[in-house]
This record gives structure tokens, sequence and C-alpha cells, in this order.
């Protein structure tokens, strides 16, 4: 079974990880109602399990503790996929939320890359600031060593073009790392 545990502590946060690929459900508890929001959605429609217990200075604001949760997850997800045999390695999905519609392409190639290309209308969502999420897709990115694109066609209402990103982000994940083979899905023989 695909499933690793990561503990990061610094003077900034504290963080508990578990990551089950082959399993499905969440457990997180980030001190932040709309980061919980968000990581959620991404077990539930990524078709994995995360338990998740994080805090951080959110006294000072949520930049610390949603970039270090993005830093876990991509080493989570890295160990979990081991040498990458047998996966599929590449995922896209276009994900529409009421107005909004968000594009996420990934590739699971161990080149970090990450393209992040929306704006958000409100600077936060309750204690959140949006400017977040895209520390959280480099974190996760350069953690996970993957390409990640993230692309906003359209949106209005800043909750809405969130959720579109995470969701998409989510069934991106699910393609890429789903079992369709055998060998290591590059000419290279190694990812």
């Amino acid at each position: 079974m695909r499933k690793t545990e990561i503990e990061r502590n610094t003077n900034e946060t504290r963080i508990s990880l578990a990551l089950s690929l082959d399993e499905e459900g969440y457990n997180i508890d980030t001190g932040i109602g709309f980061l919980d929001h968000m990581l959620t959605l991404l077990c539930k429609h990524g078709g994995f399990k995360l338990e998740l217990k994080a805090i951080g200075d959110t006294y000072v604001d949520s930049h610390h503790l949603t970039e270090d949760i993005g830093i876990c997850f991509g080493a989570a997800l890295a160990e979990c996929l081991g040498d990458k045999n047998g996966i599929a390695r590449y995922g896209s999905a276009i994900i529409p939320m009421d107005e909004s519609l968000a594009l996420c392409a990934i590739d699971l190639s161990g080149r970090p890359f990450c393209c992040f290309d929306a704006n958000f209308p409100a600077q936060r969502l309750g204690v959140f600031e949006t400017e977040a999420i895209g520390e959280f897709m480099n974190a996760l990115a350069s953690s996970a060593k993957m390409n990640l694109h993230v692309r906003l066609f359209y949106g209005q209402n800043t909750h809405h073009i969130a959720e579109a990103i995470f969701k998409a982000l989510a069934k991106s994940l699910q393609q890429a790392i789903a079992i369709v083979g055998d060998g290591i899905p590059s000419t290279k023989g190694v990812l």
C-alpha cells in the first residue's frame, strides 16, 4: 500500500501528516477553516486519505502554515510514489465551480516546476489570505518534484475560484497517481 507519515517542526509551524494513496478519507485540522475546506475537497475528489494536524504562527498570517503544508504534502506524495513504477504520470482536469472555470495539469516528472496563473477578487476568505494558494502550489510542486500548471480561465466569486482550483488539482492527481501498468512511464527508464 502506498502510504507514509511526515512530520515537520520549525520555529513557525508544527505539522503531522499521514497520506495514503490507496484509501479514502480525511481528518484535517489546520486551525484555518477555509484551508481545511480546500484540503478536504482535495482528498474527497482526489480519492486518497489524508490525516493532518497543523499548528502555525497564524497570528502573523496564513503564509507559513499553508506553505509548510504544501511542503509536507508534496514530500509525502513523492515518498508514496517511490520510483513511480506503473503510474499514469500525467493528469489534467478542467473544473467548473458555478461561474468559475479552472485548469490543472500535472506531470510527476521528477522535475519541479510550478506555473500558477490565477487572480482572486478578494484578498481574504475568512482569515485565510488568498495569495497563499499560490504558495501552497509552489511548495507542493517543489517538494513532490512535479510539473504543476494551474490556470484560472475566469471567475468572479473568490470562494468558487479557489474551489475550482483545488478540485482541478484533485482530479489531476487522481489520474496521475493511478496504477495503469508496469514499468517506469518514461523512455529514460527513471523519473
